[in-house]
């Protein structure tokens, strides 16, 4: 494959499994996270470090994480909730940080029972315990509910842009936008996205699109053409978010690689091995729903990655 324009960021085996009521075995894990690796994807989010008992999905963190950065090229990314977590986190190996802030000051509460102003003081404590530790490691803020709340309606944009700032004041090294409930519309992603970048420069990180009514791709187009290179994922549109009632679930990797390829956007992800990336995810949770439009009806004839020929 050539080098990519763009930065799909595979998030299934984190934001996907820990929403699920099953926990995956931690061998198939490993064969889901190899899979998506022999398919050209970069950058996996592989799991949360949060205590078990809240959340034991995610029991095997560390021992995922250790497996994943054998892998050639691969940027192994977790979440961490606070610098306890993080400090796990760097200890195991992973190579960048993402943590969620949210822009709704009840969805945080609900969350991770702090507020807005006390998780910015989560990632200056975090970004402190990197510059110890780890100071090569990368530290992401995910301002998540940025388009709409489950729980208060409408989050202000410009609460949004001040705490995208906050962040990155703070230490993190780029803040990206969430649409955690699934309310974003491609007019207000644009325009959100065009704020962050004015505001941020470089720092302006990715977009995490959620699937629920439908507009997951028409989002990431509009943010890809405000200038957003790096988009979150999920294979199988594995995930949600349990303070949204309906959510099916993350933008589907395959379907989110197939649009920009056949627009001729360079995504180094190989298709055909991606949709073969779909027999692990199965065969470790057995039962569980798996979403995707491009899987289901195939690759158009003709289809040639980075060249679409009509036929």
């Amino acid at each position: 494959m050539k080098a990519a324009d763009i930065l799909i960021s595979e998030v299934g085996p984190r934001d996907g499994l820990q929403s699920v009521a099953a926990t995956m075995p931690t061998a198939d894990k490993l064969r889901w996270i190899d899979a998506l690796h022999a398919a050209g994807v970069r950058e996996i989010e592989v799991a949360s470090f949060v205590p078990a008992r809240l959340l034991p999905q995610m029991a095997d963190a560390a021992e995922v994480v250790r497996h994943a950065i054998t892998l050639p090229g691969l940027t192994v990314m977790a979440l961490v909730p606070n610098r306890r977590g993080a400090q796990a986190a760097l200890e195991a190996g992973v190579h960048k940080l993402t943590m969620p802030v949210s822009a709704s000051a009840a969805h945080s509460l609900a969350n991770v029972r702090k507020t807005r102003e006390e998780m910015v003081d989560e990632v200056r404590a975090i970004a402190e315990l990197r510059r110890e530790l780890a100071p090569h490691i990368r530290l992401e803020a995910g301002i998540s509910t940025a388009f709409g709340c489950t729980m208060q309606g409408d989050v202000p944009e410009d609460e949004v842009i001040w705490l995208a700032a906050l962040c990155v004041e703070a230490g993190a090294d780029e803040a990206g936008l969430s649409d955690t409930v699934g309310y974003a519309n491609p007019a207000q992603v644009r325009r959100l996205f065009r704020r962050l970048r004015a505001e941020l420069g470089d720092r302006a990180g990715a977009a995490h699109m959620h699937n629920t009514r439908g507009l997951g791709l028409a989002n990431c187009l509009a943010a890809y053409e405000e200038g957003v290179r790096t988009f979150d994922a999920s294979l199988g549109g594995l995930g949600g978010c349990p303070y949204a009632p309906g959510a099916s679930g993350n933008v589907v990797t395959e379907d989110l690689v197939f649009m920009l390829e056949a627009m001729g956007v360079r995504t180094g992800i190989d298709l055909q091995r991606l949709m073969a990336a779909r027999a692990p995810l199965i065969a470790g949770l057995p039962g569980e729903a798996v979403y995707g439009m491009t899987p289901e009806a195939g690759l158009p004839k003709g289809f040639v990655q980075g060249h679409y020929a009509h036929v």
